[in-house]
């Protein structure tokens, strides 16, 4: 899904070379710009304007923030990242190529978005997050983020004690299930045509966690939009308030297929991820990647430290390479690339 008008003032995309760009405009992407735009960086975020927890009424888990509307979170941290003198510029990034070197051998990225902009940087940090892919059942995309939740740690506190639902995607939902059952007595867990054996059946009879093994047809509405229950393939309407849904994700890659960044899959098909390593570097130099794009389980919090020292890492190898670009010129020759 793209937005296609800015939500927010749009900065203009600077002409010549910066010092980095970001690609993507939530938590990671926001607080590695802030970063390096506190060491006097040249840093321009490019942000496509529609963020993994748009559905969500507030962010939760994060100490002072707790509570806080995500959009909110999202408005202050651009706002502190201009502060620094970084620009936030709304688009979508239809390719990322590394190109031609410096003159003093310093590496250098094309970013183009969808208008034909392009800018020109020194180095990259991806910050795209991901996508949360459902299964496909009718009614059940309608109430992502209100009446259908993934996270227990997101979402829990406010769905305690209601009815709910596990709508099982496969062996990850058995670990799910333990963690909704401490915030409910009354919980079901749909098996949707996932396995079970008798030791899992065992243990959540145990934990008073009732299952139900035939195929789901629907989720159902209540008339005023809320999510009312499922009708399974038998006719039977089983009744909850809440659906909780163990997600595939899937990091978000458009136009970044240029740099060629490994990816990994995650067991039990949870989802790809771009791999990483300290700090968020990669395996093609100049590039670094944080948040969700690459720690798919990363919360609010989390993602924004994770931008953070990978900002820090990009300003202490661009100040390297600035002292031998310097002791070169000094010396009357090129460094080494």
């Amino acid at each position: 899904m793209a937005v296609t008008t800015s939500p927010y003032a749009n900065d203009a995309l600077p002409g010549g070379t910066v010092d980095a760009v970001v690609i993507g405009g939530g938590a990671a992407g926001l607080n590695g710009a802030l970063m390096l735009a506190r060491s006097r960086r040249s840093v321009v975020v490019i942000d496509s304007g529609f963020p993994r927890n748009a559905p969500a009424e507030a962010m939760h888990g994060l100490i002072v923030l707790d509570g806080t509307p995500p959009p909110e979170i999202l408005r202050r941290g651009r706002e502190q990242v201009r502060q620094y003198g970084g620009r936030i510029v709304f688009g979508e990034v239809v390719s990322t190529e590394p190109a031609a070197p410096s003159a003093d051998g310093d590496l250098r990225f094309t970013i183009t978005l969808a208008d034909a902009r392009s800018v020109t940087a020194r180095r990259v940090l991806v910050a795209t997050g991901l996508r949360d892919v459902l299964p496909e059942v009718p009614g059940l995309a309608e109430h992502w983020g209100h009446g259908v939740v993934h996270c227990p740690y997101c979402h829990g506190w406010e769905v305690r004690d209601e009815p709910i639902g596990i709508l099982a995607t496969g062996p990850a939902s058995i670990h799910h299930a333990l963690l909704f059952r401490q915030l409910t007595e009354d919980l079901t867990y749909f098996t949707h045509g996932t396995h079970l054996n008798e030791d899992t059946r065992a243990r959540f009879a145990a934990r008073s966690i009732r299952i139900v093994d035939t195929p789901v047809q629907e989720v159902i509405t209540n008339e005023d939009g809320t999510l009312a229950g499922l009708r399974l393939t038998d006719g039977k309407v089983v009744a909850r308030r809440v659906l909780a849904v163990a997600t595939q994700m899937q990091a978000r890659t458009e136009g970044l297929d240029g740099l060629k960044l490994p990816m990994e899959d995650l067991p039990d098909n949870m989802g790809r991820r771009f791999a990483s390593g300290m700090a968020g570097t990669t395996e093609v130099p100049g590039v670094w990647v944080a948040g969700n794009a690459t720690d798919l389980t990363a919360q609010v919090g989390a993602s924004a430290a994770a931008g953070a020292l990978a900002g820090s890492h990009i300003n202490g190898l661009l100040a390297t390479a600035d002292t031998d670009a310097a002791l070169a010129a000094a010396q009357g020759e090129a460094p080494a690339p």
